[in-house]
């Protein structure tokens, strides 16, 4: 097995070998919180898509049609951002959620 570089080895502007992001793997086993948006609450504002860091918020033709939970980290942020006044996504613990 090859050692693989340290970041000091690491080209300037180089990227890291062997990582990856929540795009490219399935990141619901992480989570300890979901998110669940309430469509009739939700006035499109897209904030919650905007700051996502992992682009788990889904949007079409300017309006939020869900969220992506295989690659939703259940940080929070969306729920945070979510203007205070339409509290449209809110953060449930995952273990309360019913499974199908």
């Amino acid at each position: 097995m090859s050692k693989l570089p340290n970041w000091r080895e690491l080209a300037t502007g180089g990227i890291v070998p062997k990582g990856g992001n929540s795009d490219e793997k399935d990141v619901s086993g992480w989570r300890t919180y979901r998110p669940i948006h309430d469509k009739q609450k939700c006035i499109n504002c897209l904030r919650c898509w905007i700051f996502c860091p992992d682009s788990a918020i889904q949007a079409k033709d300017g309006k939020i049609t869900g969220i992506d939970y295989k690659h939703c980290k259940g940080c929070g942020i969306c729920a945070a951002e979510c203007p205070k006044k339409v509290t449209a996504i809110t953060m449930k613990l995952e273990s309360e959620i019913k499974k199908d």
